[in-house]
């Protein structure tokens, strides 16, 4: 049986805090440890910790704002578990995750892992429809969380763990946001750790709220991914421009519109199937008529966001000041 540390970033959300923390309090495996902190927050979360110290193995730490990633490090080097766990403030845990963590490594001691996420049976519509788009086969989202992931597993920080040693050696995050968590997972492969995907950790990810924030989201995400490219050049595969060839692929369908009007009479019909397929896939998963609906609009704005996002870093780059050393 594993020791675990839950390391846990907060900037400004203590309503999600107390939420994940109720999760921790639930969990049928208590062999862990929380260390929440407090990110330089102005609506800080000590009160509701507090509320939490009989319950759980609780620490807060508050320090001054610096961004997610090196927040992390802050956590790993307080960290006393054999594993480090990683969650963004607006998950919740399934009851059984570190039981089910906890048996996979047993018998698969790897050095990094993560897990998928879902939708949590009391989100609302439209927090379903945005977790659909971010996690099905039918957009960019199946290529992560997936039992059948194309090449070697690249945990994401919403839902990761790493090993003691993986820390010593890779001292953590070397960028504060902007795509930090792929490039700590490009690192830890390169140092030659084993990771893995266990499909059964999942956790219930709420992501964003609206639509507004999904699209900022997920263009930030899309300049994220070109940011870390320049840290790792030759990292950037033909898959991950999928929602640039969307994006390019839909404005060249609207130019047709004067120059061949067969042409995009024809484009119009394929996009209308793709989008009328994104409806019954997330009806029939959800079932939920408007679920589906609104998971066509969460999926072209998760496309189109993110392409537009790549674009922009390409045309008007400002990733380079969250390269910060540390």
């Amino acid at each position: 049986m594993y020791f675990y540390s839950v390391v846990v970033p907060v900037y400004n959300r203590p309503q999600e805090v107390e939420e994940l923390l109720d999760s921790l309090t639930k969990q049928t495996f208590t062999n862990f440890e929380v260390l929440i902190i407090e990110d330089g927050s102005t609506d800080k979360c000590d009160q509701v910790v507090d509320s939490y110290q009989p319950k759980l193995n609780i620490h807060y730490y508050f320090k001054e704002n610096s961004g997610q990633g090196f927040t992390r490090n802050y956590g790993f080097e307080r960290a006393k578990g054999d594993y480090i766990v990683v969650f963004d403030s607006d998950c919740i845990i399934p009851d059984n995750y570190f039981q089910e963590v906890d048996e996979f490594l047993k018998v698969n001691p790897v050095d990094a892992f993560g897990g998928p996420d879902k939708a949590h049976p009391d989100f609302n519509d439209l927090q379903k429809a945005i977790s659909y788009s971010m996690t099905s086969p039918l957009t960019t989202g199946g290529i992560r969380g997936n039992k059948k992931h194309v090449g070697k597993f690249h945990p994401r920080s919403f839902n990761m763990g790493i090993s003691k040693a993986v820390f010593t050696r890779t001292q953590g995050y070397k960028i504060t946001r902007m795509g930090e968590d792929i490039e700590f997972s490009i690192r830890i492969l390169k140092e030659g750790f084993s990771t893995a995907l266990i499909p059964k950790a999942f956790v219930y990810h709420k992501r964003r709220t609206s639509l507004s924030q999904l699209y900022k989201q997920l263009h930030f995400f899309g300049r994220a991914r070109i940011n870390v490219n320049r840290f790792w050049p030759g990292e950037l595969k033909l898959v991950h421009l999928l929602p640039l060839f969307f994006v390019l692929g839909l404005l060249g369908w609207v130019v047709t519109f004067w120059l061949f009007p067969p042409l995009f009479k024809t484009g119009g019909y394929l996009l209308l199937l793709y989008f009328v397929t994104i409806f019954w896939h997330s009806t029939i998963k959800n079932f939920s008529p408007n679920v589906g609906f609104l998971s066509m609009i969460s999926s072209f704005m998760q496309l189109f966001g993110y392409g537009m996002g790549m674009i922009t870093e390409v045309i008007k780059p400002r990733g380079n000041q969250f390269f910060a050393q540390k």
